[in-house]
């Protein structure tokens, strides 16, 4: 099958219903989620005044990025000590939180994308069996329980980070700005501008709305939300006319069928029944309008009569 015939197969409807529009946004914001946050870079900056002026640096600039690994950052700084320079390294480790975030992320991109893919071209493959939307079901309530578990851990991690990378509490990293007799004045610098950190948590919690609000919408296309179904054998005639009802098949064609007749099938017997036109046509002999020897009685073109023989 080439990709013409694909696409003009595809089911483009379902994206317009709850079940396929939601996916499209979990498909979105989880792009959203892990691009604020993966590629980000920030710096910070702290200022060193030594009393003596040919000795100070008033501009020190501390860059640190994605995944955090703070304790790998190192920065310089004079140490007011003649032309001796003293290297430093900010605090912390929060690259475990932040990379189980964005990977919860890249694999709910993949994942909602694959179920758009499925849910367009192979919509039949997916409900053959029940089979695709049982899995469908497991993987959302999964990935909803992640979302909350990544979100909430990198909103801890970010606050970590945040206060980290405060060049407040770096200046109290440079022994010159915290010898008993201050060898220097420091003063606060460049902030870091960590907005778009605060974004991705944002995207996270959202990211976690989306998917357990999806939730019910795809346990509607198990089944399992249904009410009792039939068992299997009782589909057919035998359920439609209830308990106790005679199947058509046993039914016999029988005597007392009442006023017109003792059968309503006009070749119960067959035409060439050995009972003839005037076997029984007596006077009232069979029920108001002849229930034995009417025309569509027991056979009309019988060679033998046993009137005669009578």
């Amino acid at each position: 099958m080439d990709v013409n015939q694909l696409v003009a197969q595809g089911r483009f409807r379902i994206i317009k219903e709850p079940l396929g529009f939601i996916k499209v946004l979990q498909w979105i914001f989880s792009i959203f989620a892990f691009a604020t946050c993966s590629g980000y870079t920030g710096e910070l900056g702290i200022t060193v005044n030594c009393k003596n002026r040919s000795e100070a640096n008033p501009n020190v600039i501390i860059k640190f990025s994605y995944p955090f690994r703070l304790h790998q950052v190192f920065f310089d700084v004079p140490a007011c000590k003649g032309a001796e320079v003293e290297r430093l390294y900010l605090t912390g480790d929060f690259s475990s939180s932040v990379e189980f975030y964005v990977t919860v992320a890249v694999f709910a991109f993949l994942y909602s994308l694959a179920a758009i893919v499925v849910y367009i071209f192979l919509q039949q493959k997916y409900t053959e069996n029940n089979r695709g939307p049982m899995i469908d079901f497991i993987a959302t309530v999964v990935f909803s329980f992640l979302w909350l578990v990544s979100a909430s851990a990198w909103a801890k991690g970010l606050s970590d980070v945040k206060s980290a990378t405060d060049p407040e509490e770096v200046i109290f990293l440079v022994a010159a700005c915290q010898a008993a007799v201050p060898l220097a004045t420091c003063k606060e610098g460049l902030d870091p501008v960590t907005s778009g950190l605060s974004v991705s948590v944002v995207f996270g919690y959202l990211n976690f709305v989306l998917w357990a609000g999806n939730i019910w919408f795809v346990f509607k296309e198990t089944g399992w939300s249904a009410g009792g179904q039939p068992a299997a054998g009782t589909s057919g005639p035998m359920a439609a006319a209830g308990p106790g009802a005679i199947p058509p098949a046993a039914a016999k064609p029988g005597l007392g069928g009442g006023v017109g007749g003792g059968s309503s099938d006009a070749v119960s017997y067959g035409q060439d029944s050995g009972y003839g036109q005037g076997g029984y046509e007596q006077p009232g002999g069979g029920g108001a309008g002849g229930g034995y020897g009417q025309s569509a009685g027991y056979g009309q073109t019988s060679p033998t009569s046993y009137v005669n023989q009578m």
